[in-house]
């Protein structure tokens, strides 16, 4: 049996949240009663996660992350420190857009790298890579390496987490020197070869 979940003295988890078995939660975090986190994740120190959010299994978010409402977090995604999500587009302190909510979605197994800052509405495809430091402003395909201000597309990550030896656009084969894994490239879309 999977042990229960934890949290630190110093957390504040409200009734009505549910964490899955052997999840985690250190010091100074805060989980909201609407949330919901799946098994085995962690959530380091000075963690927020809003009510309106989803939080797969096996999920890692490093310190001083805000998980606001509209956001959900895949099986296996990487936040690391510091990571920026975002719920509103045009926010004003003066206007209250709690109904204009947009959608974020980090799809399994992505990494946001420290720092980096989703803006509201975008979807960041399976196993992407998210360099620090990067803005992303619109959808980010599967297997995508992403950097800068807004971040672009640079190559391409295997689902280990090991860069690819493929075009940035156009056609390819390439396996990942770690695993060995193949994977093809068409257009835009890279896909696992089986």
């Amino acid at each position: 049996m999977d042990a229960p979940a934890w949290h630190h003295d110093t957390a504040i988890i409200d009734d009505g949240a549910r964490l899955g078995p052997g999840t985690r939660v250190w010091h100074f975090s805060h989980v909201c009663a609407g949330a919901r986190i799946g098994a085995g994740c962690s959530l380091g120190q000075n963690v927020f996660v809003g009510n309106d959010v989803v939080i797969g299994s096996g999920v890692k978010i490093q310190n001083n992350v805000s998980v606001y409402d509209a956001v959900t977090l895949e099986d296996d995604v990487f936040c690391g420190p510091s990571v920026v999500f975002t719920n509103v587009y045009n926010p004003r302190a003066a206007v209250s857009r709690k109904s204009e909510y947009l959608r974020t979605v980090v799809k399994r197994g992505a990494t946001l790298g420290a720092n980096c800052t989703l803006v509201c509405g975008t979807t960041v495809g399976e196993h992407a890579f998210v360099g620090a430091g990067s803005v992303i402003t619109r959808d980010v395909p599967a297997f995508a390496l992403m950097v800068g201000v807004p971040a672009r597309r640079i190559g391409w990550m295997s689902r280990h987490g090991e860069r690819l030896g493929l075009p940035v656009r156009g056609e390819g084969e390439a396996s990942c020197p770690a695993t060995g894994e193949r994977y093809r490239l068409v257009g835009d879309v890279v896909i696992m070869v089986e």
